[in-house]
């Protein structure tokens, strides 16, 4: 999704257009899940991918229609029968893509998009609702409304006020849900409109450096909870991708500089648990130089003073080292590695759930 945003605001960059392509609805088995975009350039170009094949040319076919009438279509495949037939799509399940116009000369595509692309990269996010009916966005109207995450709006929902404020209501729970939702709701004049309700959430990426037993039980249950866990260490039989199944990726790379290889930003989290206190220290002054959410590093006490009196001696400030989570973990009691992995998510997901 991250992807599609970017390229949306790159597109606004140089005054461009194209169509986005979402499944809104699928049933049975299909190639893509519901959410799955493509956005088309105005030359054929496509980004990103709804499942290919003849699904995906016809979203392409229609996306044409969508230029030239600078309005939205819904296109419905059958993958089963004469809609697949002499393919390999042979899958058995229906498909719904909903196209719409985007264009830099549209204020409000150019504010609702790059306010969506502003959540997705500085670890904000938000809802992004769509009054997918045609006839809503003839005349030139573009029924849509990004509702961040603490309830500000970019957008409008024209004679659907009382949708936005009910879908307001509702954001918390449908932006933990991670689903899109596809309503049938009434306007402020009594009319049926159907509103496309899409979660726009950056990914929980847990940088976790060192590779061993407390490691080992982090990853696990981290990706249970939604982070996406990439496991660093500088030892190579340790960055072993066989020990750690669950995790996005294993990188093998020295401490020493590791963040300049990194894609750490401000939806990142850190998680320091190396084989020792050098190693902690090297890790942690280059975490501090970031703009991670969340800094966690394991230890007692005494050795965490240790660490930022040396920290403070280099020229780091006390602002500087209050970011860091340090003993790491909620205070359960924990002892056993697993007991502390529990008690280390559990920060996480407070620390995550307070956007």
């Amino acid at each position: 999704m991250k992807g599609i945003y970017e390229t949306i605001d790159q597109l606004f960059e140089r005054d461009g257009s194209a169509v986005l392509a979402t499944i809104i609805r699928q049933a049975g088995p299909s190639p893509r899940g519901t959410g799955t975009k493509c956005l088309i350039m105005d030359d054929g170009s496509f980004i990103g991918t709804i499942g290919g094949g003849i699904l995906e040319a016809r979203t392409l076919e229609k996306a044409r229609e969508v230029f030239d009438a600078g309005l939205p279509a819904r296109l419905y495949f059958s993958l089963e029968g004469t809609d697949v037939a002499e393919t390999d799509m042979l899958c058995g399940g229906r498909v719904e893509v909903f196209l719409e116009p985007i264009s830099a000369l549209n204020p409000v595509h150019v504010a609702v998009f790059q306010e969506a692309w502003k959540g997705l990269s500085q670890g904000g996010g938000g809802l992004l609702i769509t009054l997918i009916d045609r006839d809503r966005w003839q005349g030139g109207k573009q029924p849509k409304l990004f509702l961040g995450k603490n309830g500000e709006r970019t957008g409008s929902l024209p004679k659907a006020k009382g949708i936005e404020n009910l879908l307001a209501e509702r954001l918390g729970k449908m932006m933990r849900s991670q689903q899109l939702s596809l309503f049938s709701m009434n306007d402020d004049e009594g009319n049926p409109v159907e509103v496309l309700a899409e979660p726009v959430i950056a990914a929980s990426f847990l940088y976790v450096f060192g590779a061993g037993h407390v490691s080992k039980q982090i990853v696990p249950l981290a990706n249970l909870v939604g982070f996406h866990a990439v496991v660093i260490d500088d030892r190579e039989e340790f960055a072993d991708p066989r020990l750690f199944p669950e995790a996005k990726e294993i990188r093998y790379i020295p401490f020493e500089g590791a963040m300049e290889r990194l894609a750490i930003d401000k939806s990142s989290f850190v998680v320091i648990v190396t084989r020792g206190h050098m190693h902690d220290k090297t890790v942690l002054a280059q975490s501090l130089k970031t703009g991670a959410k969340y800094i966690g590093m394991i230890g007692s006490k005494r050795k965490r003073d240790i660490i930022y009196e040396k920290l403070l001696e280099e020229g780091f400030t006390k602002q500087d080292i209050d970011r860091v989570h340090s003993p790491i973990g909620l205070d359960i009691g924990a002892e056993t590695p697993e007991e502390i992995a529990v008690s280390i998510v559990a920060e996480l997901i407070k620390v995550r759930a307070l956007d």
